[in-house]
């Protein structure tokens, strides 16, 4: 099973995704959390991020996109994730 949570800073989607995670054996992913993971681990992806994220800018799609496919690709996904 793989579930999205869409909604606006505030709105609960860490929480709910948290509890549905627990509840389903998902794994719960954040694109912040895999934004900030990818900056630390020094890749050119992760490098892109972090010189747009450390200006303020938004991150451009084609680099989450990236970053979020290959998490997706690991085995702990396998089973599947939020």
């Amino acid at each position: 099973m793989n579930l999205i949570l869409l909604g606006p800073p505030g709105a609960g989607k860490g929480t709910q995704s948290k509890e549905i995670a627990d509840r389903r054996g998902l794994v719960q992913l954040s694109t912040g959390d895999m934004l900030r993971a990818a900056a630390r681990a020094g890749t050119e992806i992760g490098w892109r991020a972090k010189e747009l994220m450390e200006k303020g800018e938004l991150v451009a799609d084609e680099i989450v996109i990236k970053i979020i496919a290959d998490r997706i690709e690991e085995p702990d996904c396998r089973a599947g994730f939020i």
